[in-house]
C-alpha cells in the first residue's frame, strides 16, 4: 500500500471493489530487474497485467515483452514497442495466429515438440525458436504442471527439426514454477538447458540463448528474497554450466513486475457462522474467484488482508466470494485469521494483487460486472 493508492481510494467514489495499480512501484520493479541482472534482457509476460498504462510505461523504460497471444502482440505494439521487442511466447498458437504474429513482425516463437515447428516453419519461415524445457517446480508456491515443455532429452531433436525446416534454432526455455521463493531453483534447469547445449553442439547447432523464464515473486504473507539476490544466484549458475561461454540471456517477469504495485479494495457482504457452536465464522466479500482472486485455487496464493479493524482480536474465518457457485470460497482448507470485531460494510484491502487479477475477472457471471481497475 503506496502513499498514492492511499490517497486515491480517500478520494474514490464508492464503485464496488476495485484494483488500484501504481505505476511507480511498476517503474522502480523494471529498474531492479535491469540492475540484477544487467546482461539479460526484459521480457515482460503480458499476461500477468495487459494495462495499456504498464505495457506503455514499459515500453517507454525500453522493455521486451513475453506475449501468449495475438492480441497480447497487437497491445505491445499499440503502447509504442517494435515487433523485434516481442515474444511469441505460448506453445500452443493456431497456424493462423502464427501467421499473423509474422505479419506483425514477430520473429521470435517458442515451441516445445515438432508439431508446433511444422506451423511455425510454414507460416513463419525463417524465424527463430526456442525449445521449452519441463523443470521440476520444486518451491514454488503456484507450480506449473506438464502442461508446457518437453523433457530435456527430446529438445535437440525438436530444434534440429527447427533447423531442418530452415528456421533458426536459437535457444531453451523454461519456467521454474510461479512464486517461486527459492533463488537457486535456477540452478537444476541451466544444467539441463546446458545439457541440451552440447547435444545440439554434437549435432552441429549453435544455440546461443537460454529464456530463464519468469518465477521471480512478489511479497505475499512471507518475505521473498530481494531480486539482487536472484540475479546473483543465477549468474552463479549460468557460470556453473556454462562456463566462460555464456549465452544471452531473457527473463520474463510478470508478478515480480507488477504484483507489489496492486492493491484491491473490497467490502464485507456478510459475516455469519454456520452453526451456533461454531469456532469458525464465514467472512463474504464483494469479490472472490470469479472476481479476480482465482490464484487463492487451492489456496496457493494467501494474499496480505488489511481491514480497518488491525489490532483487535483475532479469530479464524472462512473467506469466500459473493456468487452463487460453491466454489467461490478463497480461504477454507486453512483459515484466515480477521478481527472478531469485523463488520458488515467494512471496507478491506487485499495487497499483492497487481498480478493475475484483473486478467482473471469474468465478464458477467451472476450478473457481477469485470473488476474495475485504475492505474496511477
Amino acid at each position: 500500500m503506496t502513499a498514492r493508492i492511499r490517497q486515491f481510494l480517500r478520494k474514490r467514489a464508492e464503485d464496488g471493489p476495485c484494483l488500484v495499480v501504481d505505476l511507480d512501484v511498476v517503474r522502480e520493479n523494471y529498474l531492479a530487474f535491469a540492475k540484477a541482472l544487467p546482461d539479460t534482457k526484459v521480457f515482460y509476460a503480458v499476461k500477468a497485467n495487459p494495462a495499456a498504462e504498464v505495457l506503455s510505461l514499459l515500453a517507454a523504460l525500453g522493455s521486451s515483452f513475453d506475449a501468449a497471444s495475438v492480441a497480447e502482440i497487437e497491445m505491445v505494439l499499440a503502447a509504442g514497442a517494435p515487433a523485434e521487442r516481442i515474444s511469441f511466447g505460448n506453445t500452443i498458437k493456431k497456424e493462423r495466429d502464427v501467421a499473423r504474429a509474422y505479419a506483425l513482425g514477430v520473429r521470435l516463437y517458442a515451441v516445445d515438440c515438432t508439431a508446433e515447428v511444422d506451423k511455425i516453419a510454414r507460416a513463419a519461415p525463417g524465424a527463430r525458436v526456442f525449445c521449452r524445457i519441463l523443470s521440476d517446480c520444486v518451491g514454488a508456491e503456484w507450480p506449473l504442471s506438464r502442461k508446457f515443455g518437453c523433457e530435456p532429452a527430446m529438445a535437440a531433436d525438436v530444434l534440429e527439426h527447427a533447423h531442418r525446416l530452415g528456421l533458426e534454432a536459437y535457444g531453451v526455455s523454461f519456467h521454474v514454477g510461479s512464486q517461486q521463493r527459492n533463488p537457486h531453483a535456477w540452478d537444476r534447469a541451466l544444467a539441463s538447458a546446458a545439457a541440451v547445449f552440447r547435444e545440439c553442439g554434437e549435432r552441429g547447432l549453435n544455440l546461443t540463448m537460454v529464456n530463464l523464464g519468469g518465477g521471480f515473486p512478489t511479497k505475499y504473507l512471507k518475505n521473498v528474497p530481494t531480486v539482487k539476490t536472484y540475479g546473483s544466484s543465477i549468474f552463479r549458475a549460468l557460470r556453473r554450466h556454462f562456463g566462460n561461454r555464456i549465452p544471452e540471456t531473457i527473463i520474463e517477469p510478470g508478478r515480480g513486475m507488477v504484483g507489489n504495485a496492486g492493491v484491491i479494495e473490497a467490502e464485507v457482504v456478510l459475516v455469519s457462522k454456520k452453526s451456533e457452536n461454531d469456532d469458525v465464522r464465514w467472512v463474504y466479500l464483494d469479490i472472490g474467484k470469479f472476481g479476480g482472486l482465482a490464484e487463492t485455487m487451492d489456496e496457493s496464493i494467501r494474499y496480505p488482508i488489511r481491514t480497518p479493524r488491525d489490532g483487535d482480536e483475532l479469530s479464524p474465518c472462512v473467506l469466500a466470494g459473493p456468487t452463487c457457485d460453491s466454489a467461490d470460497v478463497m480461504y477454507e482448507r486453512e483459515p484466515y485469521a480477521l478481527p472478531i470485531s469485523l463488520e458488515i460494510g467494512d471496507k478491506v484491502l487485499i495487497e499483492g494483487t497487481g498480478a493475475y487479477t484483473a486478467t482473471y475477472s469474468s465478464v458477467a457471471f451472476n450478473g457481477f460486472r469485470p473488476l474495475k481497475t485504475y492505474h496511477i
